[in-house]
């Protein structure tokens, strides 16, 4: 699912600042769980895309892969990726419940829970850093 019509996803400018932060965000299903096919994986991309329509961040691609999900976010400075990666997580949580309840059950039988607690991020830069490092160094 790739999105190009809201924004340009290259350099953004806020107040005073101009800026590219794109990050790499992976989010584990609780105990491994493949849960990630078919209707409810579509279910969870359409979650998903509505929060960001709500939010100060950019999903540039997202993709599924059984018992994990990867997305890759452009946000802007005054955003945390805790609470991007909250938000995210709490919301898609709830309307899965919301919907699969039954099915759910199955498989997380003391708590409504669907992601692990924790999640891998990774910055997304358009330079490698040591052609930044070099730049710096060569300054003046």
């Amino acid at each position: 699912m790739k999105k190009n019509n809201r924004k340009l996803y290259g350099y953004q400018t806020t107040n005073r600042a101009k800026h590219n932060l794109k990050i790499h965000l992976i989010f584990v299903c609780k105990y491994r769980k493949k849960l990630l096919y078919g209707e409810l994986d579509d279910f969870l991309k359409i979650v998903i895309s509505d929060i960001e329509k709500k939010s100060d961040f950019n999903i540039i691609e997202i993709e599924t892969d059984k018992d994990h999900i990867h997305l890759m976010i452009q946000y802007i400075p005054r955003v945390s990726i805790s609470s991007i990666v909250n938000r995210l997580k709490s919301i898609t949580t709830y309307h899965l419940w919301q919907k699969y309840k039954p099915f759910l059950k199955q498989h997380f039988w003391k708590e409504n829970t669907f992601w692990i607690d924790g999640y891998f991020v990774y910055s997304v830069g358009e330079a490698s850093p040591e052609t930044i490092q070099n730049y710096i160094k060569n300054q003046g």
